[in-house]
């Protein structure tokens, strides 16, 4: 597997495993499978509520804690954000059956951001998280966490596919030494993306799936990404992407599929902001 590494000199495989929207009673089948398939980033959160399924699939696997690089998420918390970070940290780690996580993740640019990053800074610096980062931050929330704390942001998940593809923000990250990670890569099946007649055309030239196509153009721009699935022929799929190179003019085809907008919701949408920044998880 091909990795990244960050800017703390931490090595991060360019493709994994995520299990958003997966049910926790089919968590830990579809992680074995996936663990099986060669996959060694696992991306969980505890807004997913799937973290104590995916520790045990790890536990059964029988694969040695550190050939694996797991990642889970901080939900918003209020003042004091510090005492509780911890406490969220704790409860993740709990769940999942570790002594540390690979990768946390500020999951919302919502609630008592600096209190949160300072607690995950402390979090990094004790070893028990040992790359932190933030997900869904724009450009402008992303360099005001940077100019006014200590530690730069290892890793930003945000929404990035071929219909809304972050180039730009890709290269202002990359100027910052924080490393782009997708989520959303298929767009969930949006805007046909699986029938989609150019992604179709570069596939056949290849014999790959279009669904290959969009990964091997992910992670050919240097983004991680973590496609979900629950069959075990799709990941084995999925992860059979580095075998083939997409030329330039093929990169610049999928270019034009670009709408430079998000297919989901917008972070900066009031109503949005108010949703998720009331939603509250039981630690």
């Amino acid at each position: 597997m091909q990795t990244v590494t960050l800017n703390n000199g931490v090595e991060m495989p360019l493709l994994g495993f995520g299990v958003y929207q997966i049910p926790a009673e089919d968590t830990e089948r579809a992680v074995s499978e996936a663990l099986a398939a060669g996959y060694r980033l696992l991306d969980t959160a505890a807004a997913y509520g799937n973290e104590e399924a995916v520790g045990r699939a790890v536990q059964a696997s029988g694969i040695a804690r550190e050939e694996l690089f797991v990642t889970t998420k901080l939900w918003v918390q209020d003042a004091p954000a510090q005492d509780n970070t911890r406490r969220a940290f704790e409860t993740s780690l709990n769940k999942l059956g570790m002594d540390y996580v690979d990768l946390y993740l500020m999951h919302q640019p919502f609630g008592d951001v600096y209190g949160q990053w300072r607690a995950m800074e402390a979090l990094h610096r004790e070893g028990v998280a040992k790359a932190i980062g933030v997900a869904n931050f724009y450009p402008d929330r992303l360099i005001d966490l940077i100019v006014n704390n200590e530690i730069t942001p290892q890793v930003n998940q945000i929404e990035t596919h071929p219909f809304f593809q972050r180039a730009d923000y890709q290269d202002l990250m990359r100027e910052h030494g924080v490393q782009i990670q997708s989520w959303g890569g298929f767009a969930e099946g949006r805007n046909d993306l699986f029938t989609n007649p150019l992604l179709a055309e570069i596939g056949q030239e290849y014999g790959k799936s279009v669904a290959q196509v969009v990964l091997r153009w992910l992670t050919q721009r240097g983004v991680v990404a973590i496609p979900k699935s629950v069959r075990a022929e799709r990941m084995a799929e999925n992860i059979d992407v580095f075998d083939f190179q997409l030329t330039d003019a093929q990169m610049a085809r999928i270019a034009t599929l670009d709408t430079g907008s998000s297919l989901f919701f917008d972070h900066r949408d009031p109503k949005m902001v108010t949703w998720l920044a009331g939603r509250r998880l039981d630690d």
